[in-house]
């Protein structure tokens, strides 16, 4: 049946799921596509967000709608931010103006937002393993179902898409891999003979004839059937490119235009109908499609706050102190200057690491190794066994990736890599999938690993020059997304005594023992602590390991309440306070003054949804109000009249 409208009625107003969309005519989807572009990019305009990447993707998101079945085929998207046009097909276009908002939508798959997001997805290189095990598991349990990933060329850079694709030849047909190329224009390769050539390898009597030939060929001599074998292998290969994907053991098909219809469709609908797989279909695309700023805009509008849709002007926060990774680049920039010893590593992320800074001024120094974790920490530790100071700037949710290498090539061999750890604690609206939760417990659990926390953008300076000149083995330092707090930069960074901490303030009674940049909070907890009577020191104890056992002792000796603060997960500062102060008997008796109480403050045992970061904390518990009524309660006062406003007065 197909679905009819009047003649003013947008196409997208008659589209709420995939149903809806495959009762179009395909003459119809040409519209539809301009109408969810359109849409997209007003929802991105209210909401900020990606919005690059979902525009480039727009067609191919039609498509796949169109020809396969989801959500009993599975569909997953590779990182997940090319998502929203998604989205918007598959029941949630009412709610897309609350992408990356509290309580609203993720900007990424999420498997309890819908049945059409099988597998989430905010990492990159995961969908072929995931599309391989949806496939697998629907051969095994004899269901129809197939896996599709939709993975980009920037993603192909990690191991991990190449181990998928070595495994993958028992899901046969079940399997469709499609390569998003957006990293190269449209030009004549991908235009009318290529799109012809793509429709007659994917097409049923190409296919047949192809498989007939197989069977005449394996009648052939070894030498001959070898010979026609490398051939076709060649030819196709000379066509299409898709040689490397053959040897994994994939049909190629591409590459075709994935912004045009008519090109993606019956070539989608052949490789859904063939029994030959499992296949890859090569689609180019372009990033920002169809919207001229994001198209003129050398990021392409990757990842863009709210905007003017008409001039494409994004809206301006206020000036305000310096970002934390460019405070980062730029430090280890002017470090460079006097020592050729220094080299800046990424893994795809020169820009929001800030490696960008230190490329500017060291551009044969900087090494972007694309979206591949683990290959960037051992690269790193090869070039700090042969002398050079290497630092290797990665998100600490990226970082997670790359654990076995920080484990058995970096500490076991003792090396001095140095990592800075962008996106410490909780991020914001990205959710999640990249806050830096775990990075203070899974570090500071290793032996020879030093791991310091930045608690503003000066002490920032401080720890990347004490990194810098650190040669004794491998050394961490973290600190957050988003601006500084507006202190002055010292003009020279100073060499801090590993291990020591500061005392910021000083009291008598209780004691707050910050790690990172909660120490703002632990500041203003500490006013309305004084303002109640409790004489409060505050600490900045800039290591996580080693600890400052000496300062722990006397704080713990002289005060009656103890408490730690900390953006990260259970096992990290806390524990490693408790555990020396039971190794050293430190909670056996009294203090000094009355009978000791500790508490630990960290991110609770749960992963936090997107949300402003102010709110974030206040669910975690590490914000002013809830550190004095940590305090409170284990000193037994009323905590019922200390509100958040009080606190953060």
């Amino acid at each position: 049946m197909t679905m009819t409208q009047s003649p003013h009625t947008p196409l997208l107003d008659l589209v709420n799921t995939p149903d809806d969309l495959r009762r179009l005519k395909p003459e119809q989807l040409r519209q539809l596509a301009d109408e969810l572009r359109t849409e997209m990019i007003d929802a991105v305009s209210t909401s900020g967000g990606h919005l690059g990447s979902g525009l480039g993707v727009v067609e191919l998101t039609v498509a796949i709608h169109y020809v396969f079945n989801t959500p009993d085929d599975k569909l997953v998207w590779d990182v997940g931010h090319q998502c929203y046009p998604h989205k918007i097909i598959t029941g949630r276009r009412d709610r897309i103006r609350t992408l990356r908002q509290g309580g609203g939508l993720s900007g990424f798959t999420k498997r309890s937002e819908s049945e059409y997001d099988p597998f989430g997805a905010a990492h990159s290189s995961t969908s072929i393993s995931a599309a391989l095990g949806f496939a697998m598991a629907n051969k095994m349990q004899g269901k129809s179902g197939r896996g599709i990933a939709v993975i980009g060329d920037g993603s192909m850079s990690a191991g991990m898409a190449y181990e998928a694709m070595n495994n993958a030849a028992q899901a046969g047909n079940r399997l469709i891999v499609i390569l998003n190329d957006n990293d190269m224009s449209i030009a004549p390769p991908v235009g009318g003979l290529s799109a012809y050539l793509a429709r007659m390898v994917s097409s049923s009597e190409y296919l047949g004839i192809r498989s007939l030939a197989s069977r005449v060929i394996q009648k052939m001599s070894r030498r001959m059937h070898d010979t026609i074998g490398k051939a076709e292998e060649f030819t196709r290969g000379m066509v299409t490119g898709g040689t490397l994907f053959e040897e994994l053991g994939f049909y190629y098909v591409g590459p075709i235009d994935g912004h045009n219809l008519d090109h993606l469709l019956p070539v989608l609908e052949n490789v859904r109908d063939t029994s030959e797989g499992p296949v890859l279909i090569h689609v180019v695309t372009e990033k920002g499609k169809g919207y001229a700023p994001a198209e003129n805009s050398a990021d392409k509008y990757h990842g863009v706050p709210k905007f003017n849709v008409i001039t494409g002007e994004k809206s301006k926060s206020a000036a305000g102190p310096p970002a934390y990774q460019d405070v980062f680049g730029l430090t280890l920039a002017k470090l460079a200057d006097t020592d050729p010893r220094i080299c800046a590593i990424t893994a795809a992320m020169p820009s929001g690491t800030g490696v960008d800074k230190f490329a500017k001024a060291h551009p044969t120094r900087t090494f972007d190794v694309g979206i591949a974790e683990q290959h960037a920490v051992t690269f790193a530790a090869g070039m700090a066994a042969e002398g050079m100071r290497p630092f290797a700037a990665i998100y600490s949710t990226f970082l997670q990736r790359a654990y076995d290498q920080v484990v058995h090539d970096v500490c076991i061999q003792n090396l001095p890599v140095r990592f800075a750890i962008d996106r410490a604690g909780l991020v914001g609206a990205d959710g999640a999938t990249h806050a830096g939760s775990f990075d203070i417990t899974y570090l500071a659990t290793l032996p020879n690993m030093v791991v310091m926390a930045a608690s503003d953008e000066a002490e920032l300076v401080h720890m990347t020059y004490t990194a810098a000149e650190y040669d004794d083995g491998p050394i961490a330092f973290r600190y957050p997304r988003g601006n500084g707090t507006g202190v002055p930069l010292p003009e020279v960074p100073v060499k801090l005594e590993i291990g020591k901490g500061r005392v910021v303030r000083d009291g008598t009674k209780v004691a707050i023992l910050s790690l990172g940049s909660r120490l703002a909070e632990a500041l203003k907890a500490a006013d309305v602590l004084e303002a109640k009577g409790l004489s409060t020191t505050v600490a900045d104890m800039r290591f996580a390991k080693p600890l400052d056992e000496d300062l722990i002792a006397r704080l713990m000796r002289t005060h009656e309440v103890v408490v730690t603060v900390e953006e990260g997960s259970i096992g990290g500062l806390g524990a490693h306070v408790l555990t020396y102060a039971s190794d050293e008997g430190l909670t056996d008796g009294d203090s000094g003054n009355g009978a000791l109480k500790v508490r630990t403050l960290r991110l609770p045992d749960v992963f936090i949804d997107h949300d402003d970061p102010m709110k974030q904390y206040d669910e975690a518990g590490l914000n002013a109000p809830q550190i004095v009524d940590t305090v409170l309660k284990a000193l037994k006062h009323n905590s019922a009249g200390v509100s958040a406003e009080e606190a953060r007065a």
